[in-house]
C-alpha cells in the first residue's frame, strides 16, 4: 500500500535550529544520510514514517507540525482569506498564497489565526466549555505529573485485569473507610454514583457495566487523594470563568482516573504488541470503548510516546459533545458537527460494529492528508442497549500501517473517502450531501442548469 507523500522541510529545518544541531548531526540521530536530509529539508524529498517516529522518539517532537497547512486548509484556505474586499487592493494572486504556504508555513498560520479570530474571539471568550477545551489542547490531552502519579499508585495497589475493581474497593475501604454498595435504578433513577458520607458509603447504580463501577470508583480516588495536584494545574490556566475551570478540572479527575486503569507504561507496551488492536485492548484492561479512546489521545510522554490518535463523541445530529485532538493533525475534528459522508454516522445503525474507514480532508477539490478512522456506538445513560452516541478515533495514515485495523484497508490516497468539517465550514465542490451553504463563499445561480446540490458555488 503506498503512502501518502509528505513533505515538511520547514518543519525539519526549525527543529535542527532550535536544537542547535548541524544536518549532519540530525541525520545521525535520524539514521539517515546528511544529503537525504538536506533534499527532506528543501522540500525536494518527502518525509518516511520511519522518519516521523525517529523524530518523535529522538526529539520532543509535535507530529502536528508536519502537517502546518492542514489547520489553515491549505492553499483555498489562504484562497477563501486573501478574497477579503480588505485586501483587494494588494493583488495577491493563487501562486504567491503557494509560495507563502510552501517557504513560510508558520506565518501563513499566524496571519490564519489572526484572519479568523478577528471576529468570533469575544464570542468564544464567553464558552466556559470551549476555553476548557483549548486549555487541554494547550496540554496536548497529556498531564505528565497525574500520568506518574497514576502509575505510583497502580502499582502500590498491584492492579491488575483480574481483580482491577476488588483492588479499588478494597483500597476504598482500607484507606478511605468507605464501603461500596450497589443500587437498584428505583432507588438512584438520577445518578451513577454518590457519596454517603454518613453512612460511610459509595453508592453505584446498577445501571452501571462492569467497567463503568470501575471507572466511577477510580474517579472517586483521584478527588480524595489528588485533589491538591489537580487544584494546582487547573489553578495554572487563566480562566476568566469558573465554570470553565470546572469543567477543566472535571476532565483532570477523569484522565487520572483512566491513567490507574490503565498505567501508561503497561498500556503503551500492550498498545505496540498488539499493533494497536482494540478488542484485545478493550478485554486486557476491562474497559469501555470510550474510556480506551480518551486513553489513546494522551500517549505524548517524551521519549515513550505513542501514536497521535484524535477522539471524537458524536450524536445523531452530528454534533460533537467530545473533542480531544491531542497530537494529532486532524484539525477537520475542531468543528461543531460532521460531516455525513463519514462513517461514524454509518455506526449508529450497525450498534456495537467497529466502523474502519480511510478519510481525507477535501479542501474545493483539493485532498488534505489522510486518517484511518475507527467509530463505535457506546450507550447512554438509558435502558441497556439503547445508542445515543458514536465515539470515534484516528490516526494519520502514514503512521496506520501497522495497525490491527488497518489489515486489509487501502492506504493509497486515491482510496480516501474525502469528507469535510461540517457543510457550513465546507467549500466541497459537487458534493450531493451538501446540506447548508458554506460561509464565506460566494454563491452562483443558474437559471439554465441544476446541479446535485442546490448551493452552486462561485468561481471565484
Amino acid at each position: 500500500m503506498a503512502e501518502e507523500a509528505l513533505f515538511a522541510g520547514p518543519a525539519i529545518r526549525r527543529l535542527r535550529k532550535r536544537e542547535g544541531l548541524t544536518q549532519a548531526a540530525i541525520a545521525a540521530r535520524l539514521e539517515i544520510s546528511p544529503s537525504y536530509l538536506n533534499l527532506i529539508e528543501r522540500n525536494q524529498r518527502p518525509i518516511s514514517a520511519r522518519v516521523v517516529m525517529r523524530l518523535v522518539e529522538q526529539f520532543d517532537f509535535d507530529p502536528r507540525t508536519l502537517r502546518e497547512d492542514e489547520a489553515i486548509g491549505g492553499v483555498e484556505g489562504l484562497v477563501r482569506r486573501f478574497a477579503d474586499e480588505r485586501f483587494a487592493d494588494l493583488g495577491i494572486d493563487r501562486e504567491e498564497m503557494q509560495e507563502l504556504l510552501s517557504a513560510a508555513p508558520q506565518a501563513a498560520a499566524a496571519f490564519a489565526r489572526l484572519y479568523d479570530n478577528a471576529a468570533p474571539a469575544s464570542l468564544a471568550a464567553d464558552d466556559p466549555f470551549a476555553a476548557s477545551r483549548r486549555e487541554i489542547e494547550r496540554w496536548r490531552n497529556h498531564f505528565a505529573d497525574l500520568d506518574v502519579a497514576a502509575e505510583e499508585l497502580a502499582d502500590e495497589m498491584r492492579l491488575s485485569r483480574g481483580d482491577m475493581g476488588l483492588a479499588l474497593v478494597d483500597r476504598l475501604r482500607e484507606r478511605h473507610q468507605l464501603s461500596v454498595r450497589i443500587l437498584p435504578q428505583e432507588v438512584m433513577p438520577d445518578s451513577l454514583r454518590r457519596l454517603d458520607l454518613h453512612a460511610r458509603q459509595v453508592q453505584l447504580s446498577e445501571m452501571l457495566s462492569a467497567a463503568s463501577r470501575n471507572f466511577q470508583l477510580a474517579l472517586l480516588i483521584a478527588q480524595l487523594e489528588q485533589r491538591d495536584q489537580i487544584d494546582a494545574i487547573a489553578k495554572g490556566a487563566r480562566f476568566e470563568d469558573e465554570a470553565a475551570r470546572g469543567f477543566f478540572t472535571r476532565h483532570l479527575m477523569g484522565y487520572f482516573a483512566g491513567a490507574l486503569i490503565m498505567p501508561y507504561g503497561r498500556f503503551l507496551r500492550a498498545c505496540e504488541a498488539t499493533g494497536y488492536d482494540l478488542p484485545v485492548l478493550l478485554r486486557r484492561f476491562g474497559v469501555s470503548f470510550e474510556q480506551l479512546a480518551h486513553r489513546l489521545t494522551t500517549l505524548q510522554r517524551v521519549g515513550q510516546r505513542g501514536l497521535p490518535f484524535f477522539m471524537v463523541r458524536v450524536d445523531r445530529a452530528g454534533q460533537f459533545s467530545k473533542t480531544f485532538v491531542g497530537a494529532s493533525t486532524a484539525r477537520f475534528v475542531n468543528s461543531d458537527v460532521s460531516c455525513p459522508l463519514w462513517h461514524v454516522h454509518r455506526a449508529f445503525e450497525r450498534a456495537g460494529e467497529l466502523q474502519v474507514q480511510f478519510v481525507s480532508l477535501d479542501v474545493a477539490g483539493e485532498r488534505e492528508g489522510g486518517w484511518l478512522t475507527m467509530a463505535r456506538t457506546v450507550e447512554g445513560r438509558g435502558e441497556p442497549g439503547e445508542t445515543q452516541f458514536v465515539v470515534a478515533i484516528g490516526v494519520e495514515a502514514v503512521l496506520a500501517g501497522e495497525l490491527a485495523q488497518a489489515r486489509g484497508i487501502s492506504l493509497r490516497s486515491d482510496d480516501a473517502q474525502p469528507i469535510g468539517p461540517g457543510c457550513a465550514n465546507c467549500h466541497r465542490v459537487r458534493c450531493s450531501q451538501r446540506s447548508l451553504p458554506p460561509r464565506g463563499r460566494k454563491l452562483h445561480f443558474d437559471t439554465i442548469r441544476r446541479g446535485v446540490t442546490p448551493f452552486e458555488l462561485a468561481s471565484s
